[in-house]
Order: C-alpha cells, then structure tokens, then sequence
C-alpha cells in the first residue's frame, strides 16, 4: 500500500514509518521543517512539507494514498485546548478526501475518560479537549472507513520524551519520586516498536473494528512505576498530594489501564519488547540531558 502518515517524524510516526517501509509498504510522511523533512527523506519515504493547519495538503496527500495513518499532535500542554481543535480539523480534512471510498484511516488517541480495564468497543465517558476519537467515530457513521488506535499513557523506549521523562525530571527536581495517594492507580504501557506494529497490522486486516489498544502491559501500578524511577535516582518513594504534580496532577493520579484482548486475537499482534518496568529499570533512562551551546534548549 501507498501510505500517507503524518507526524511521520514524531515519535509514534517515525516507529510507523520504519515498520512500514521494512513491510514492503510505501511511505508518504508530513514534515513540518527542512531537518525533519531531510531526517525523513533518508529513510526511503516521500516528503510532503506542510503542518497539520495546511488543509488542503492534507486532503491532497490523503486523495493520492490507499490508506492514512495519522499520529500527529501538538503537545503543547500549555495550548491543549488549541491543539486539540487543530488535530479535530486535521482529521476531518483527512476523511473528507476519503469519504466515498474503502480507503482506511486511522488516527491516534489515548485512554483519557475510559474506565478501568475497557474494552476496545467501550467508549471515553468524559468530554474532553482532545476529541479524535469521537471524530473518527463521527466520520465512520458518514460512511468513512475510520478507526482509532488508543496509545497507553507510556509509549516507551531509549528515548522517550513523554509522560515517563516527565516524571524523572519531577523526581529530579522536588527530590522524591512520588505517587498520589497510595498509589494503586493503574498506567498501562507498551514499547514504541510494538505500537507501531499494531497501525500496519490493523491495515493489512482491512481496519475492521472501530478501535484498536495498543496496550502490551495492561495494568502497572503507578507507584510502581515511582519506585523503579526512586530507585535509579537514589531518591525516597513517598505519598504525596497532587499539588506536587502541578499540571501534570491529573495524569499522575489517573487510571489508565484497558484491556487489548480484541486487538492481540483481531490482528494476531503479540508484544515482543520490554515491559515499561523493564524498560524503565535501564540506565538510558536517566542520562543527564547533554548541554547546548549558549545554554539554549
């Protein structure tokens, strides 16, 4: 297949991009500047150079693609609600240049508002900013092959930016890893590799169900997840209350934890990577962040 992939650079996309490419596919891949636009160039893919608010690339790219894979988002926590309104428009774009066809698309979300242990068929009970899953869901009642991919709140590996890093610079920076509570809230995880498989695959199967979890391990306690970082840091382990978080307040106490049975039996996907305990017992993980000339980030 001819696949359109934004975010393409990213670290979910990039990991889509390669497993893509290795599978014989081909590959078109948004860049939003000429670095990232070079980086992808490399790899044997296609560029498109365009961001997420150029709508009419995006419906050009995804007229010209057998299948649209989207993982783009702006993660800018202090923009969330902007930025969620961005990725809602993007999609709809997206499906606009897919309606009237069996070409798939498949977009990326997380598991913010579902209940503990959730199925693939159950759906986020909380309204929210980010709204590309019930997006997805409104372009497949328009007859539009669309599907969402739900992302554990840790998608980890050598490298990880995310929710894990945030945690270990919190940890570094207030001198105890922390939970809230007791800490028994549950985080679910799964390697970047492994997440990338679960788009392929969900193509090559025809994207025939509504949501696919790429959730390798299902359950991890939080406070688990505090003491292996408390551990590596040679930092206390301790309750404390979600003012310590500050922002990050609402992820750190929130239960995260589905199940992806039906993924595993739908597509035949079996997680080979480390878990995120595992994983995060590296040593990687807590390299001190190399210095920039002239002290800029």
């Amino acid at each position: 297949m001819h696949v359109f992939v934004t975010g393409a650079t990213g670290w979910v996309g990039s990991a889509v991009t390669d497993d893509l490419l290795k599978a014989g596919h081909q590959v078109t891949g948004l860049a939003r500047s000429d670095d990232k636009a070079a980086a992808l160039a490399a790899t044997g893919a296609k560029v498109i150079r365009a961001t997420l608010d150029d709508l009419d690339a995006l419906r050009d790219a995804a007229a010209a693609a057998d299948a649209v894979i989207h993982t783009a988002f702006n993660h800018d926590f202090s923009r969330f609600a902007e930025s969620a309104e961005q990725d809602r428009r993007a999609i709809e774009a997206l499906g606009s240049a897919l309606a009237g066809s069996a070409r798939p698309l498949l977009v990326t979300s997380g598991l913010s508002g579902l209940a503990r242990s959730a199925v693939e068929s159950d759906l986020p009970g909380e309204a929210g900013p980010r709204m590309s899953d019930a997006t997805a869901r409104a372009l497949a009642q328009r007859g539009v092959r669309a599907a969402t991919v739900r992302l554990p709140p840790s998608v980890h590996g050598l490298g990880d930016h995310g929710f894990v890093a945030i945690l270990i610079r919190l940890a570094r920076q207030t001198g105890v890893s922390a939970y809230i509570g007791e800490g028994r809230n549950c985080w679910s995880g799964v390697y970047r590799l492994d997440a990338a498989r679960v788009y392929r695959l969900a193509l090559e199967h025809g994207v025939t169900e509504p949501a696919y979890h790429a959730v390798a391990d299902e359950t991890v306690p939080f406070k688990a997840i505090a003491e292996v970082i408390g551990r590596r840091l040679d930092l206390p382990v301790e309750s404390r209350e979600r003012g310590h978080f500050g922002w990050f307040a609402s992820m750190a106490g929130a239960e995260m934890s589905v199940s992806s049975a039906r993924t595993r039996e739908r597509l035949g996907w079996t997680p080979q990577g480390p878990g995120l305990l595992a994983d995060l017992d590296q040593p990687g993980y807590y390299a001190p962040a190399p210095a920039v000339a002239g002290g800029a980030r």
